[in-house]
């Protein structure tokens, strides 16, 4: 049995075809006051390149669909503005809208982890189309926006940010302990494969990825956490920030 697909896979070349209407409807969307769109018949996408945010720039250039960046900066609270909550009343990066979105209309959509699914399905790409391959990336994918982001987070606000002032580091130490755990499942996940699902390179990778290289990098919490002792990720890290499309996501927008 075949996993579900809400539409046929589309190329980037047919992806802009008959915008005249979407591009109306689209153009009716909240969000269009403050952040107008120059090219409407494009996927419009809302982020900062945080590690979820990017989660969806890569993807979108991995896919090379057609696409318009929008920063929502959080200095001056964009996020918080009316035409963003009519978006996403979680007031959280990222969120898109699809001008051609399911049956032909703009589909608006937030939570990193929601996109990455719809705009896998929507191609046919980067998730496996054999029902438990599919089930099984899905996974790997919530172990990250359930473990990996709030724990890395954490470690984040505790050493590198406003927390790493508190004298008590019991707090800090916790959500330590919690990330090396979940640095040794991933480890011990990738020690026989090239990717979190073996040789086919996923959702699952470009959503846990870019929590580990922030980790390690932003927030400089590599010997905190004994990250020279997960060889298997170092070198699958590696490998993914070599991709010419993660490169380009990493700085979107």
């Amino acid at each position: 049995m075949q996993g579900f697909c809400p539409n046929p896979p589309l190329s980037a070349a047919n992806f802009a075809t008959n915008m005249t209407q979407l591009e109306r409807n689209a153009l009716s969307h909240p969000i269009m006051r403050k952040w107008p769109a120059s090219h409407p018949d494009r996927l419009q996408l809302y982020s900062l390149p945080t590690p979820n945010g990017v989660k969806v720039s890569i993807l979108l250039e991995e896919l090379g669909l057609p696409y318009e960046a929008h920063r929502v900066n959080f200095d001056t609270d964009d996020q918080m503005s009316p035409e963003f909550l009519a978006l996403n009343p979680n007031n959280k990066i990222p969120a898109i809208i699809d001008p051609s979105g399911p049956n032909g209309q703009p589909l608006a959509l937030f939570e990193s982890g929601a996109i990455l699914i719809y705009l896998a399905e929507k191609t046919g790409r980067f998730l496996p189309q054999d029902t438990a391959l599919r089930y099984e990336t899905i996974q790997w994918l919530m172990w990250q926006m359930g473990g990996v982001g709030p724990m890395f987070g954490q470690v984040g606000f505790f050493h590198f940010f406003a927390g790493k002032e508190f004298d008590d580091k019991r707090p800090r130490d916790r959500y330590v302990a919690e990330s090396r755990r979940l640095l040794g499942v991933l480890n011990q996940r990738l020690a026989s494969r090239s990717w979190v699902m073996g040789d086919e390179y996923t959702i699952a990778d470009i959503a846990i990825l870019p929590w580990v290289r922030n980790l390690v990098e932003r927030y400089g919490a590599g010997d905190l956490v004994g990250y020279a002792d997960f060889t298997h990720v170092a070198r699958v890290l590696a490998a993914f920030l070599a991709r010419p499309a993660v490169a380009r996501g990493l700085v979107i927008p």
